[in-house]
């Protein structure tokens, strides 16, 4: 279903979607439009979800064992040494 709607555009703005339309890429300037609200809806729809996943990773953290620094420090040099030896194994 389509809704008629009245909006105002910029002059730059209405130039850009003319031209949208002129080089073949978009039926009308309401098209141009419509594409542009989509993919803004996608963009916030994304970040919403961005969000979400963040938000959630902060909580299932914040739920788990606190590493002190000292022994994160220890891990992440076990893991270079694991990682060196096989970088050295591959060759």
């Amino acid at each position: 279903m389509t809704v008629k709607s009245s909006i105002s555009l910029s002059a730059e703005q209405h130039a850009f979607a003319r031209a949208q339309v002129r080089q073949g890429r978009f039926p009308s300037v309401s098209a141009v439009v419509q594409h542009g609200l989509e993919l803004l809806r996608e963009k916030s729809e994304g970040e919403m979800a961005d969000r979400a996943a963040l938000k959630a990773l902060l909580e299932e953290r914040a739920r788990g064992a606190f590493v002190d620094v000292a022994t994160m420090r220890s891990r992440l040099k076990d893991m270079t040494r694991a990682r060196r030896r096989t970088d050295r194994n591959a060759d």
